[in-house]
């Protein structure tokens, strides 16, 4: 079971630490449990308690109020405006809570609903994204269960594979290759995905590998394949001592491609860039990025 500190709990659920103390004492709103050394700490199912105060608190509800309630009717509430309500802040406490009980049917509403009014690659980036970076957080300083980070990633993976799959955009004439890969040891593939979704939805070609690719196999696909770009992140892996020796790999076995890179390893250590390779530092360089190759080839078309 995972357990969390009142921080953990201000930054998950938005309401301050001061104010989640006095809901504490004047309202029994949480009863934080105490370790040897006195430090109060909270559990699962006071997260996911707080979650819910703070989504009634936000549709003007009183603290008071909410603190009276039965946990019948505070969950009676919550699913109503869940139902009826589609703020960022709703949706993102939604999908917290369906993580939290592993509630399958309750993820596949929210998110459904979210694709149906903004369109599968808004909510990607709107609402799936945000919820990821809030868990990444949580996952990195151990206070996250991993059995609710693999559930919640399994699930979101599993919609885009389904969205790629569903793609009825034909290849550009002309189009450009990717090829798109993740290094050896490098397991978190939604990125990865969601890139090849992005830049499929844009009539372009994509040569995908996936997770935990060795060098030497990316070099034989690219020799057969010849792509245009290559395609990584660097989330966890090169680390910062090999990583200078392995873009400068790509670079120069990969000379006639240009190598596009993003991820934290990527994006946040020292180290010299070659002249064929460009970091990207968000979705929005990459989503720039192949429509102005798009633009480009469909000039190419109609000259």
């Amino acid at each position: 079971m995972a357990s969390y500190s009142i921080k953990d709990l201000e930054f998950l659920s938005g309401i301050k630490a001061h104010t989640i103390r006095v809901w504490e004492q004047r309202y029994n709103i949480l009863c934080p449990k105490r370790t040897e050394t006195n430090i109060r700490y909270y559990l699962d199912e006071d997260l996911k308690h707080l979650l819910n105060v703070s989504l009634l608190y936000e549709h003007n509800y009183k603290i008071s109020a909410i603190a009276k309630m039965a946990l019948d009717d505070l969950n009676e509430k919550v699913q109503e405006i869940a139902e009826s309500h589609t703020s960022k802040h709703t949706n993102l406490n939604a999908l917290m809570v369906a993580m939290m009980e592993m509630d399958e049917d309750r993820f596949e509403k929210v998110l459904s609903t979210h694709i149906l009014q903004n369109g599968f690659e808004q909510t990607i980036i709107n609402l799936v994204y945000p919820f990821l970076e809030k868990i990444g957080i949580l996952w990195r300083i151990e206070s996250i269960n991993p059995a609710h980070e693999h559930f919640i990633s399994n699930l979101i993976r599993q919609k885009i594979i389904v969205a790629i799959d569903g793609q009825i955009n034909p290849e550009m004439a002309g189009a450009k290759k990717y090829l798109l890969f993740l290094p050896e040891y490098e397991l978190h593939e939604i990125g990865l995905l969601f890139s090849n979704f992005l830049i499929k939805s844009r009539n372009q070609k994509v040569v995908y590998l996936g997770t935990s690719v060795p060098l030497e196999d990316v070099k034989k696909v690219y020799d057969i394949h010849k792509p245009d770009y290559i395609f990584s992140i660097f989330s966890a892996n090169p680390g910062s001592e090999q990583l200078q020796d392995y873009v400068n790999f790509l670079a120069n076995n990969f000379a006639e491609a240009t190598v596009l890179l993003t991820g934290w390893q990527a994006l946040n250590n020292q180290y010299e860039v070659p002249a064929n390779v460009k970091l990207i530092k968000n979705l929005d360089e990459l989503i720039d990025f192949v429509e102005q190759n798009r633009v480009y080839t469909m000039n190419l078309e109609n000259s």
